[in-house]
């Protein structure tokens, strides 16, 4: 007996790799155990503090918080991720946000706000960094892919609204550092960024040479506090050299 054909159309929803598969890869799993270890290099004061974090995906940096005895409020802005997330922490306050368009969520402002990996995915970035300010009540961990450049430049870019990794709208950006640092300025007193980066190829060392980095994302951490932090991996200028974290 002939078996019906399946339509194109569904073919191509059913061969689209689902969010498990996409996350956890074996590269984004590698890629998120540096950016952690990163993280805790730089000694910042995060323990048994509120914690929000948007863009979880499906929450693979949430155990981070948990860990250090953090009450985190989880958001994110696919469906398909926010099911895996209340699965994954049904005790956990699990919350839709597109950072797109957010909303002023009950409970803020937390004490850290952390978006690592989410900020180039989005259409308007500089009203969710407004977002993310007005949520914050000490100090925004932040992370995002980035342009070479030494002005302020946004650079807008298409992103396959269908991964579950990419942008929602299917609109995204690379902004520069320079950008970056320039609207955190505009909503915390003190923006810095490590003298030490990710021991991961996407993190470049040395910004004056864009031709060595082959690859096809750069990325860069930023912390914004409301207080100065005396910390001596910390810088307030943009670091053109960086050091590989210890």
């Amino acid at each position: 007996m002939r078996l019906p054909s399946v339509p194109g159309r569904v073919r191509r929803k059913l061969a689209r790799p689902g969010p498990v598969r996409v996350f956890h890869d074996h590269e984004y799993l590698r890629h998120n155990a540096r950016r952690q270890e990163h993280l805790a290099s730089l000694a910042l004061p995060v323990a048994g503090a509120s914690v929000l974090e948007v863009g979880a995906g499906i929450g693979d940096h949430t155990h981070y918080f948990l860990d250090r005895g953090c009450s985190v409020t989880v958001t994110e802005a696919r469906e398909e991720n926010l099911r895996l997330l209340r699965t994954r922490y049904p005790r956990l306050d699990v919350r839709h946000l597109d950072l797109d368009r957010p909303v002023r969520l009950a409970g803020a402002p937390f004490e850290v706000v952390y978006c690592y990996g989410t900020l180039y995915h989005l259409r308007e970035p500089a009203k969710a960094i407004q977002f993310l300010d007005d949520s914050c009540a000490r100090t925004l961990l932040l992370e995002t892919c980035v342009s070479f450049g030494d002005e302020p430049v946004l650079n807008p870019i298409k992103e396959d609204r269908r991964d579950p990794s990419q942008a929602l709208s299917g609109r995204g950006c690379r902004p520069t550092r320079p950008w970056v640092l320039r609207e955190l300025r505009r909503h915390f007193q003190f923006v810095y960024l490590p003298l030490t980066q990710p021991n991961h190829e996407e993190f470049p060392t040395d910004w004056t040479r864009p031709e060595l980095h082959r690859l096809p994302l750069a990325r860069a951490v930023f912390v914004a506090s409301r207080f100065a932090l005396d910390n001596p991996v910390l810088s307030t200028e943009l670091p053109v050299r960086q050091d590989r974290h210890l």
